[in-house]
């Protein structure tokens, strides 16, 4: 039989299904998989290998009884460390909260429970997810598995790298400017962003309120939408959450695997497109357009002019965010706390001498330009104007999909850049994410899906941009454009990926 970490997550659900293969045979095979070249990927912060078994035998003896279960019961699943779990650390990538464990567990995570997913562990991440290449965890870099010497993108670099190094087949990742789809991009896996509140906040330690979205990192589109419905729906304990249903996003992946997309409309934003691509970018880009219109596309040419303000705007919005949401980390209530080494403890001491150890320098800089933001005389001028520009963004979306069904455009301008090559600089960080923040501040939902190789032979993304609650017309395309590729390249991109180096030791 195939070894189950190369199985899909759709293909593992049949053959546990179908009995050729157990939930703990699935599980123990990933758990192996990650003892054996973690050391060397470093995807994860945390290994729950104990209770990942247990609900693994408990799925198989409710099967042996003929229980009626979820189609994804018993597939294993790796959760983005910023996600909160009963009983298990949750550190969202900072010392601030080394060794907290959770009293509950985030409504997404209560639902892959529910459904009998086994949890494998917590993934690593860019401390409170700031970042664009998983180098400002503070528990060290996670690698790009198709080169160890690369970043393998960022926030949401470890579940990326888990699904793509072939350690989970499903993972959970967070988006709030591309930390989903852009690491998808660099590592050759799906990542979807959902609507704004077509999945649950609650539980997710916030970054940015209005940005933060929660969704799926696969290894293809149908496994995306199979584990978008497991996590997806309203949800009371979230206000901003959407009380309606999820469209058949599983339906829509099927029907795109046909490869039939007449009469859709394909829209090709001008301004994502430009000055900056990698050539190799381009011409995948280019390529996959060209499959798209042979599988009966329209394709037609959209502006969207303010979304050259979109960068600016969202450097001022998550920062002022992130300032209020992160100043409960005072070192009164949980996590770290730290006591001035001299002088009188006073609670203003200890809140400082806490932050100045458990933050790191990324952290520190947008927290400091958001309260500067949001300071008197200047909330106006800077966070104010950002929301005008947020509002231009929506409306450019409102026109361009008048036009078009689904938007589209490379999902990041370069393919995965060596480590260290831009700590030093965070604008030039900045900038990877400048095809996907557009997405975040109208709300829309966002697929990135690899479109090949550029001429570095790194992963290359594409990606797929749909007006808001119609997620389903990113798994239509998305499920299309996956076949038409795969049947060129004689199977799926991953397979094409350097064998791991195995080493001693695993995740903590």
């Amino acid at each position: 039989m195939t070894d189950p970490t190369r199985m899909s997550a759709a293909a593992l659900a049949e053959a546990l299904t179908g009995g050729e293969l157990s939930s703990v045979e699935a599980t123990t095979a990933h758990l192996d998989r990650i003892a054996a070249v973690d050391g060397a990927l470093h995807a994860f912060l945390h290994v729950s290998g104990e209770k990942a078994l247990a609900t693994a035998r408990e799925v198989d003896t409710r099967r042996a009884a003929g229980e009626e279960l979820h189609p994804l019961a018993g597939v294993p699943i790796a959760v983005k460390d910023v996600v909160v779990t009963r009983g298990m650390p949750t550190t969202a990538g900072s010392r601030i909260l080394e060794g907290w464990i959770p009293p509950y567990d985030a409504t997404l995570v209560e639902r892959l429970k529910a459904a009998g997913l086994p949890i494998l562990g917590k993934t690593n991440m860019d401390e409170f997810a700031m970042g664009s290449s998983t180098e400002h965890s503070a528990y060290g870099n996670t690698h790009n598995p198709w080169d160890l010497d690369r970043i393998p993108g960022g926030s949401g670099g470890g579940s990326a790298a888990a699904v793509g190094g072939f350690e989970a087949p499903l993972a959970i990742g967070t988006d709030t400017g591309g930390s989903i789809r852009q690491p998808a991009a660099v590592t050759g896996t799906v990542g979807v962003k959902p609507t704004y509140g077509g999945v649950s906040r609650y539980g997710l330690i916030a970054l940015a309120s209005s940005l933060d979205q929660a969704g799926p990192v696969t290894r293809t589109v149908l496994d995306s939408a199979l584990l978008h419905e497991v996590i997806g729906g309203h949800d009371p304990h979230d206000s901003t959450s959407l009380d309606e249903p999820l469209p058949d996003l599983v339906g829509a992946a099927r029907r795109g695997m046909t490869g039939d997309l007449t009469g859709v409309r394909v829209g090709v934003v001008t301004e994502l497109n430009g000055e900056g691509y990698q050539q190799g970018v381009r011409a995948r880009f280019d390529e996959a357009l060209t499959l798209l219109q042979k599988a009966g596309a329209e394709i037609v040419e959209v502006s969207c002019p303010n979304f050259q303000y979109a960068l600016a705007a969202y450097y001022l919005i998550l920062p002022s965010e992130a300032s209020s949401n992160l100043a409960k980390f005072d070192g009164m209530r949980f996590g770290l706390r730290v006591e001035p080494s001299d002088g009188p403890v006073t609670a203003e001491r200890v809140m400082s001498a806490t932050r100045g150890a458990g933050f790191g320098d990324e952290v520190k800089r947008r927290i400091i330009l958001g309260t500067y933001a949001l300071s008197a005389g200047y909330y106006d001028a800077y966070y104010g104007s950002a929301q005008k520009v947020r509002t231009l963004i929506q409306r450019d979306f409102a026109a361009a999909f008048a036009q078009a069904d689904v938007l589209v455009s490379p999902t990041a301008p370069t393919t995965a850049f060596r480590l260290g090559e831009k700590l030093d600089d965070p604008m030039a960080m900045y900038l990877n994410d400048v095809a996907t923040i557009p997405a975040n501040l109208a709300g829309i939902p966002g697929m990135s899906l690899p479109s090949g190789l550029s001429d570095d032979g790194l992963p290359v993304g594409f990606q797929i941009l749909a007006p808001a609650r119609a997620d389903d017309r990113l798994y239509r395309v998305g499920a299309a454009l996956e076949s038409l590729l795969e049947a060129q390249w004689g199977g799926p991109l991953l397979d094409r990926a350097p064998e791991l180096p195995t080493t001693e030791g695993s995740a903590r």
